[in-house]
């Protein structure tokens, strides 16, 4: 007889999950327009607002966050990914553990953009007077833009390694068990493998050129 029971479909786990977040989400959302509409403030349900009225250390703050945080599990789901290859191929052919620990450098080098880039951003965060802004909206609009210049390089830099630590993890994984059965294959895997990891210096280029000319404080 054949079994009734469900199977565990990890495709159908994942849609439940993110359907789930996705009604949270809206029923937020909902919820915040209702509010402003209700009590006599539907003026602010306006982009242009939200812009206006946030301040450019919170875009800042969060671009150096995201920078940071992205880039770091993209890294760690890079070394899982691989790392896991790598020790359970190792058990069938030892002589892979060595040579293919250059995955996980590949995949630590993505956390060390992220890095790099926060450093960079945290270096440009200064103070500025509310006085010198009054006098002069010229140096306010120039801090605004640098707020938002910093937080769309955070975003790019970490977005952009998170994708590159799972695609360095995934071609990594298969560089090992390659390796595994057929040492001949390892260093044709090994190029693709450097290609993957050159995404990560795209995003920490386009970072770098977004944050040239962003300058926070009164001298902006």
């Amino acid at each position: 007889m054949m079994s009734t029971e469900s199977r565990y479909s990890p495709v159908s786990y994942v849609r439940y999950y993110y359907g789930a977040l996705y009604s949270v989400f809206v029923s937020i959302l909902t919820l915040i327009v209702l509010y402003y509409l209700l009590t006599g403030r539907g003026e602010r349900i306006d982009f242009g607002w939200f812009l206006t009225e946030t301040s450019p250390y919170m875009w800042a703050s969060v671009g150096v966050g995201l920078a940071v945080s992205l880039s770091v599990v993209g890294a760690g789901l890079g070394i899982y990914t691989c790392g896991t290859s790598i020790m359970g191929g190792g058990v069938k052919a030892p002589r892979i553990k060595t040579k293919n620990l250059i995955s996980v450098i590949f995949c630590e080098a993505v956390a060390i953009y992220g890095l790099i880039i926060a450093i960079v951003l945290s270096g440009q965060i200064e103070a500025y007077s509310a006085d010198v802004v009054e006098n002069s909206p010229d140096i306010l609009s120039k801090n605004y833009f640098s707020g938002y210049a910093m937080f769309g390089a955070g975003v790019t830099t970490g977005v952009t390694n998170l994708v590159c630590g799972l695609c360095v993890g995934q071609v990594g994984s298969g560089a090992a068990l390659s390796d595994a059965a057929n040492p001949v294959l390892f260093v044709k895997i090994l190029i693709v493998e450097i290609f993957g990891s050159a995404i990560g210096l795209f995003g920490l280029i386009i970072a770098v050129l977004l944050t040239s000319k962003a300058k926070m404080g009164d001298k902006a």
